[in-house]
């Protein structure tokens, strides 16, 4: 039975969740956009599984073990009905034309018991993704046709030289070669092209001609052997200065690439020109120089992580600590960028400065501030604004104010949260953002918060890394400080997705995504937490794949019920790892307000108004002066209200000390004792003696004050650059309406509107039809 037939009959017996599950697992029905036809049958969706585009994706999620057997397959395929032809040769065949039996598959890559158990539950696997196609009868292993085309490529393997040469080089070149290589003179470039291809495809030939290299080229083939097979070098130059893959060819540089080894290869036609400095080792030499060639290599598990160490007694704690701060500094900076809006550049991003400002306002590490920025702003808590410009009446436009960053519509109910609500968006937008934002590629640059996300191997790097984390034995843990702790963890993460990851990544993403890891309280002394566990089923679920939208931040997921059970999941893991918030503070006779825990929103609220937040920790003071109690009686309240409420507020019904209350009483005695009025604008007061101070005051000179009675000054700004200057200057003043009643004065709450899109924005693919696997399952088994 041919290859489509046969899988189009072994999903329509397929149960819906079976099928949900298949087609979660392909990305579909996203991974549809790219196809020709709807996915309205089941021969229509066996035809797409099949597909190059299909196999592709599927094999980026795939460990290194599943794509060592799937590479096996292929190149047993090989052994017993040929390579396959070259693209355009001829039609190409059907994948169930080359099967290979499934006893030789095992024997060749599982020597023992245990290896063989571990290949059998990798086939499975691929089996239940139709990566391994039906029958799946226990005799024959058939595999999609991209397999067999990138056999060689999955092995480490280049490109035949025949189509490196006719790719890279006009006929000098070829000719140039072939004189290297001491082949005898040829009459057209077709005849030398096929001397050097053949010389090159005879393994002998290739071994003498190594053992002629100088050092320098044997140690540029011990890198490219065992691959990948390409290396930068400068060997070759352009023929027109620029390089357009099919348009251009590529000439020898005359002064060479300074480097002997490198130079003598690409003379001997052992590197070939791919790309702008790019080289290529041929297929046929890489093969004549692997002693192992015929050895199919199979790991089962990632290797195992040398260097863990059983965690510390305080390991859970640390995370708990972690967890809260993360909590605290992200509350402390957004309230700044309500306070005081960052402003935003031209070129994108927030501006240096207020990056600097807001660390200097609230403490938080500068690195920190652009971290806690960008989650918010991916969790739909931050958002740009632009102001109108002014108006004018010349006839050029004038110039467009610079936009501001503040805070959206949601930011109010995630301030009046719990710090295990407010820490769920902000841990959901850290796994699912393709960034790693810590991390800043060009040194030379400054980091600026609020970039554009464009890492693409982000997530894939961070999902790895929680898996081989996940693999350490309960209760250990791996210092990832270390730089050797470092590279097996990047060796294990390339273990998990080798078609994406390769050791090339180097150390700092890794690092810098293990420290996001840390500040998060997703891993501890090198050991995931239950918050970190919870994020990788998180990413488990496919949650990364909805982004821009955020699963967690705010998006129904009703239609997900994978997504909603990881969120579920990461919400009681941070409930269960952040205290409840507290309700009450300790107010000590040194004027502070010590609070053992992370604040509720309404006890933060109480202080913020009356107090200055001095310190930071398992416990957060606040410390009450003169100056945060006018702040306070600004705002509305008295006397008798504020001390009410502090009461109310004291831990175990504590009252409150007296120099609080005479704090607050002489405060409130002074306070209002001077008005301004609004006019432009008039200051008054019953005290005489005030008044002629103010009038006599250096500082407020500016404002051109003039005594027009005993118990009155003029003001010639307005009203509140006059508040301003009279409280800069040390007095308390408050606004008084025309009326003669004290306005209270409250910055209007600047919001920008909401952008998280729906889950559906990330899923839109060609045409009307279900959205979801799980509706694209029920569709096709109810027959359309």
């Amino acid at each position: 039975m041919q290859s489509n037939a046969a899988l189009s009959t072994w999903l329509a017996d397929r149960t819906a969740d079976r099928l949900a599950e298949l087609l979660s697992r392909r990305d579909l029905p996203r991974s549809a956009t790219y196809g020709t036809r709807p996915l309205t049958s089941f021969a229509g969706l066996a035809e797409h599984l099949l597909g190059d585009h299909s196999t592709a994706r599927a094999m980026r999620l795939l460990t290194l073990a599943e794509l060592q057997i799937l590479t096996a397959v292929a190149r047993l395929a090989d052994l017993r009905h040929g390579p396959l032809p070259e693209p355009g040769s001829q039609t190409d065949p059907d994948p169930s034309d080359r099967p290979v039996p499934r006893d030789e598959l095992l024997d060749a890559v599982a020597p023992t018991p245990e290896a063989r158990r571990a290949a059998e539950e990798c086939l499975d696997r691929l089996a239940v993704q139709a990566l391994v196609l039906p029958p799946h009868n226990g005799v024959d292993l058939v595999v999609p046709l991209l397999l067999h085309r990138r056999s060689a490529e999955l092995r480490g393997l280049g490109r035949p030289v025949d189509r490196l040469l006719t790719d890279a080089f006009n006929a000098a070149e070829v000719h140039r070669i072939s004189a290297e290589l001491g082949l005898p003179g040829a009459r057209s470039r077709d005849q030398a092209q096929r001397a050097v291809t053949a010389l090159l495809s005879e393994p002998d030939e290739v071994r003498a001609l190594v053992a002629q290299a100088p050092p320098e080229a044997l140690d540029v083939l011990a890198k490219l052997v065992p691959g990948p097979p390409q290396l930068y070098a400068t060997c070759f130059t352009s023929q027109y200065g620029y390089y357009v893959a099919g348009r251009a060819k590529f000439l020898f540089r005359a002064a060479g690439s300074g480097h002997p080894g490198a130079d003598w290869l690409a003379r001997h036609g052992l590197l070939l020109p791919v790309g702008t400095d790019l080289v290529e080792l041929p297929r046929e030499v890489g093969t004549a120089l692997r002693p192992d060639e015929e050895h199919l290599p199979f790991d089962p598990g990632p290797p195992q992580l040398r260097g863990s160490a059983a965690l510390p007694r305080g390991a859970a704690g640390e995370a708990q600590t972690a967890a809260a701060a993360a909590a605290s500094q992200a509350e402390l900076v957004l309230r700044a960028v309500a306070a005081q809006p960052p402003t935003l550049r031209k070129a994108g991003g927030v501006a240096v400065r207020d990056s600097r400002r807001l660390a200097k306002t609230t403490g938080v590490p500068e690195a920190q501030v652009r971290l806690w920025l960008d989650l918010a702003a991916t969790a739909d808590l931050l958002g740009p604004v632009q102001d109108e410009p002014p108006k004018t009446r010349g006839r050029r436009p004038p110039p467009q104010p610079p936009g501001r960053i503040v805070p959206t519509q949601r930011y109010d109910g995630w301030l009046a949260a719990s710090p295990a609500e407010r820490l769920l968006p902000l841990v959901a937008a850290w796994a699912v953002t393709p960034e790693v934002f810590t991390h800043w590629p060009d040194p030379e640059e400054t980091p600026v918060a609020l970039a554009a996300p464009q890492d693409p191997t982000a997530v894939v790097l961070r999902r790895a890394l929680l898996d081989t984390l996940a693999a350490l034995p309960q209760g250990w843990g791996l210092e990832p400080t270390a730089p050797e702790n470092l590279d097996a963890l990047l060796v294990g993460a390339v273990w998990q997705r080798p078609t994406v990851l390769t050791p090339a990544e180097g150390p700092d993403r890794t690092r810098a995504t293990l420290t996001e890891a840390a500040l998060l309280g997703v891993a501890a002394h090198g050991a995931l937490t239950p918050v970190g566990q919870a994020v990788r089923a998180l990413l488990h679920s496919g949650a990364d794949r909805c982004f821009p939208s955020v699963p967690g931040a705010g998006p129904r997921l009703h239609s997900h019920p994978a997504i909603a059970d990881a969120v579920r999941g990461l919400r009681d893991a941070l409930a269960e790892l952040l205290p409840p918030p507290q309700t009450t503070a300790r107010f000590q006779a040194d004027l502070t307000a010590v609070v053992a825990g992370a604040a509720s929103p309404e006890l933060t609220e109480l202080l913020t108004c009356c107090a200055v937040r001095e310190s930071e920790g398992h416990a957060v003071v606040w410390r009450i002066t003169a100056a945060s109690v006018r702040r306070a009686l600004d705002g509305g309240l008295d006397a008798t209200d504020l001390l009410q409420r502090l009461t109310e507020a004291s831990v175990d019904g504590l009252p409150l000390p007296q120099p609080l209350e005479y704090l607050v009483k002489d405060t409130a005695r002074t306070h209002g004792r001077m008005r301004v009025v609004r006019s432009a604008c008039c200051i008054r007061s019953d005290d005489e003696a005030l008044i002629l101070e103010l009038s006599r005051t250096r500082s407020l000179a500016k404002l051109g004050l003039r005594r027009i009675a005993p118990t009155v000054l003029v003001s010639t700004v307005g009203p509140e650059e006059t508040l301003v200057a009279l409280r800069t200057a040390g007095f308390a003043p408050v606004l008084e309406a025309a009326t003669g009643t004290t306005v209270v004065e409250r910055a209007p709450a600047e919001r920008a509107p909401t952008s998280m899109p729906p889950l559906s924005h990330a899923e839109d693919h060609r045409g009307s039809g279900p959205r979801t696997a799980a509706a694209l399952a029920a569709k096709l088994l109810g027959g359309g």
